[in-house]
Order: structure tokens, then C-alpha cells, then sequence
């Protein structure tokens, strides 16, 4: 009897254990991640601390599953710099984690050479990788992969033609259709629909943008989508540009300053605050990022 209450409270803790894990991971706000990667991100760029730099991304991605952000490259970077210095980085486990990470690029990061050898030199061989990214892929949303690739072919397909009345109408499809993926499956990012259907590239950021023009949905996505920029679904600059590009409809300054240049910023002050309001660097540090991600293409080529 004792051992049937023991195994029944323990059975009770662990879920009680589970639940409380499962919820601080839905609740946790990446905005705070952002945050905190941009100031480990700053460490390394500006500083040139790179044990310093080690030590801080080790500790956020104990508190946050990671991100591999466009040009910041986060957790690939942790791992590569915790190699070359020979400090642990959690070995094949974390190597494995960044694999999903990557996947969405995969055509591409295949032919990392550099990147390849990393995994070897930890005992995991091409085919192996080549397996793991083949599971992530079956493990997309397909009804959502297929919904989108129609919708992100409407959307291009109407502004090559430069047809103003089937952009209109398309748009708004597509406005429609957002609506239903959002209701139905959250936002659909990297990890349910990824980058590429076959070799069709489909990016939210250009659709997401488009829905500046309309203010009837404008309205709706500017509120929507900044629950996904804290859930970690939306990244933050695909929103802020949806953001400037409404604000030159209204004539009125870029409240982030993302979108084609830097012209309609008024007070850069104000924008930072705004930037670091929803996770993105400041404008120095951004346009630091940009350059060095520049310089890093033209030493490939």
C-alpha cells in the first residue's frame, strides 16, 4: 500500500514537474532574449571579449531554447567559439540542437566545409546530419508548407507583372489566409514551414510586409504578430519593417528604422529605444553586424 502512494506521488511530481517546465517555456518573452543576445553580441563585435562572450551565451541558453538569427548566428557561434577555446559546450547534444537551426538552409549550409568538419571532429559524419535534417523535414506543418508557398507565389507573382489590381486582390487573400494560420497554427515560421519548397524560396518577411498597405488588416497584424516577436515565432525585424513601411503611408518617421534606409529616422535616440523595445540592436550595432556579415561573404568569394 505504502509503495503504491510512493509510486502515485511520484508519478503526480513529475507531472506536476513537467507541467511547470512545459508552461515557463510557453510563457517565456524572447524580447528579453533578443535583449541579452545583442549585449553578448556587442561583447564580441565592440569588446573583442571572447571568454567573456563564451560564459554569457552559455548561460541564456540555459534560460531560453536558442535561435540561430540571420547574420547574429548565436548558437552556432557559442559552439564555434567554445571549441576553438576548448571550453565545454555540451558536446554532440548541443551540436545536434543546432542542427534543426540550420536546417531550414540547409541547400546552402551543406557546403560549409568548416561547418561539416566541426561535426566530424565530434564523431557525427554527413550522412548522420544529412538524416537528422531529413527528420526536421518531416516533422513541418506540409498543409502549412503547401498554403504558403501558394500564398508567397500570389504575392510574387502579381508585383513582377506590376498589375495593381491583382496585387490588391492577392494581398488581401493573402491577409485572409494569415488570419486562418495564425488562429489555426500560430505563426508560421521557420520550424513549421522552413525557408525552401524544393527550390522554392519562401520567406514570411516580403508577405508580412506587404500587409503595411492595408489598413484594415494593419491594425489586426500589428498586434498579433508582436505576441510571435515575444514567443520567438516572428523575428523582430521582419515586424518592425512591416512597421516603417506603414509609417511612410502616414508620412510619419520609422519607429524602428529598418525599412529601406535610414532617411525617415527623425531621433535616433528614440529609435533605439524603440529597436531594443522589441528585441532588435541599436543602429550602430546593427550596421556593424551588417558590415562584418559583408565582410565575412566577400572572404568566402
Amino acid at each position: 500500500m505504502k509503495k503504491d502512494i510512493w509510486n502515485y506521488t511520484s508519478f503526480a511530481l513529475i507531472a506536476i514537474i513537467f507541467a511547470l517546465t512545459s508552461c515557463k517555456s510557453k510563457n517565456l518573452n524572447y524580447i528579453t532574449y533578443y535583449n541579452k543576445i545583442n549585449e553578448i553580441d556587442s561583447i564580441f563585435r565592440f569588446q573583442k571579449d571572447t571568454i567573456l562572450t563564451i560564459k554569457q551565451y552559455k548561460k541564456i541558453f540555459r534560460q531560453y531554447p536558442p535561435k540561430n538569427q540571420e547574420r547574429r548566428e548565436e548558437y552556432e557561434n557559442y559552439i564555434k567559439l567554445a571549441d576553438q577555446h576548448h571550453k565545454n559546450f555540451g558536446g554532440k547534444k548541443s551540436l545536434y540542437k543546432l542542427i534543426p537551426l540550420v536546417a531550414p538552409n540547409w541547400k546552402y549550409k551543406k557546403q560549409d566545409t568548416s561547418f561539416i568538419q566541426l561535426y566530424q571532429k565530434y564523431g557525427i559524419d554527413r550522412q548522420e546530419m544529412e538524416l537528422k535534417v531529413e527528420e526536421w523535414k518531416k516533422r513541418l506543418n506540409q498543409k502549412l508548407v503547401d498554403s504558403f508557398t501558394v500564398a508567397f507565389k500570389r504575392d510574387q507573382d502579381s508585383r513582377i507583372d506590376s498589375n495593381y489590381a491583382d496585387i490588391n486582390k492577392n494581398d488581401k487573400k493573402n491577409a485572409e489566409l494569415l488570419r486562418w494560420m495564425f488562429e489555426n497554427y500560430g505563426f508560421p515560421d521557420l520550424q513549421k514551414i522552413g525557408l525552401w519548397n524544393g527550390d522554392f524560396f519562401m520567406p514570411s518577411g516580403p508577405m508580412l510586409l506587404h500587409m503595411a498597405d492595408y489598413e484594415e488588416y494593419y491594425s489586426y497584424l500589428k498586434i498579433k504578430v508582436l505576441e510571435y516577436v515575444k514567443s520567438g515565432e516572428c523575428p523582430p525585424r521582419d515586424y518592425a519593417a512591416m512597421i516603417d513601411r506603414n509609417n511612410l503611408h502616414h508620412k510619419v518617421p520609422y519607429t524602428y528604422g529598418v525599412y529601406q534606409g535610414y532617411e525617415n529616422i527623425k531621433d535616433s535616440a528614440t529609435v533605439n529605444r524603440n529597436r531594443k523595445s522589441i528585441g532588435l540592436p541599436s543602429l550602430k550595432h546593427a550596421q556593424l553586424i551588417t558590415k562584418d556579415f559583408f565582410k565575412k561573404i566577400k572572404k568566402k568569394n
